[in-house]
């Protein structure tokens, strides 16, 4: 059997829980906010995230996009732990969702796209449609996907835990 014909699939048991976000605006500045619901209320106290400098993104990201630059990153609590990276991703026919925050829903080593019939190495799918990041040529559009390096591909799949959250910009 070769190697993209074995499939290693994870994928969570349990539904999401959505939550709200609640941003504050003190003193005019954007910064750390804390919302409490009314007394009584089973609504959870939410703190809104302010953002990871260098990045478009919210400190409670571990993957971040930024689509205008090509640009990719993992954080950890605020904190870059690799990236700034390059990658390739959708083109017009086929693009990459925007100004979204979505969740890792599933990972796969060694998958085999059903629609193209290509390999996705190191996938990890966290956007409707099969949207991945995986390793991929970096000289061709995907078709939506996030595109890395061999290496970075296999940093990304490391890395992400399903439910951990991806921000694409």
């Amino acid at each position: 059997m070769a190697w993209w014909q074995r499939v290693s699939i994870s994928r969570p048991g349990v539904p999401g829980v959505a939550v709200a976000v609640v941003a504050a605006v003190a003193a005019g500045a954007i910064g750390m906010g804390v919302a409490s619901a009314a007394p009584g209320s089973t609504t959870d106290t939410v703190v809104a995230a302010s953002p990871v400098a260098g990045t478009p993104c919210s400190v409670t990201a571990k993957a971040c996009v930024e689509l205008a630059t090509h640009t990719a990153w993992l954080l950890d609590q605020g904190r870059i732990v690799r990236g700034p990276v390059s990658f390739a991703d959708g083109d017009v026919n086929a693009p990459t969702p925007r100004g979204n925050t979505y969740k890792v829903e599933w990972k796969a080593q060694h998958w085999v796209s059903r629609e193209y019939g290509t390999p996705m190495p190191n996938a990890v799918f966290f956007a409707p449609g099969g949207i991945s990041f995986h390793e991929g040529r970096q000289d061709t559009p995907s078709a939506g996907c996030v595109k890395l390096t061999a290496a970075d591909a296999q940093a990304w799949f490391d890395y992400l835990k399903v439910g951990d959250q991806v921000q694409v910009r």
